[in-house]
């Protein structure tokens, strides 16, 4: 398999383009009136941006980027926000089985993306506030 193919349902194409150009850091490969196509090397991702009138909820519960160093988190959070996105931090965080360092953004229509870096395997779900608290209990909550 050469490439992983995402499809997903925008409002706004023109807004949604910028913010993929942005994150992505490539200009799309395709652009239509109602479709535009980012065609990725690394990691091999064909994504497409499908126009609709109206995106209800969310049909997904996120998309995200497994990097291999801390400090490609911290390269993609700095550029990420000179491009003016607010980044949301979870450092040295556990959550689905791992430790790892992360931060999330929101695309036009609500889709979250996370970035991470796995550290370690970890024997518990998730830990909600490692700073305040010793909980090892599994929450119901999606962390990752």
């Amino acid at each position: 398999m050469k490439y992983v193919h995402v499809g997903i349902n925008v409002t706004n194409l023109e807004s949604s383009i910028g913010f993929y150009q942005k994150v992505f850091g490539v200009d799309p490969v395709k652009v239509k009136d109602d479709y535009a196509k980012f065609l990725l090397d690394e990691p091999g991702l064909n994504f497409t941006l499908n126009v609709c009138n109206k995106v209800e909820g969310n049909q997904v519960n996120h998309f995200g980027f497994q990097v291999e160093t801390h400090e490609e988190i911290t390269a993609h959070n700095a550029r990420l926000e000179k491009e003016g996105f607010f980044a949301r931090e979870e450092m040295d965080t556990t959550c689905c089985y791992a430790v790892q360092d992360k931060f999330w953004i929101t695309d036009p229509d609500g889709n979250g993306w996370e970035f991470f870096y796995t550290k370690s395997d970890s024997e518990v779900h998730k830990i909600e506030h490692p700073s305040k608290s010793n909980q090892t209990e599994p929450s119901n909550n999606s962390c990752c």
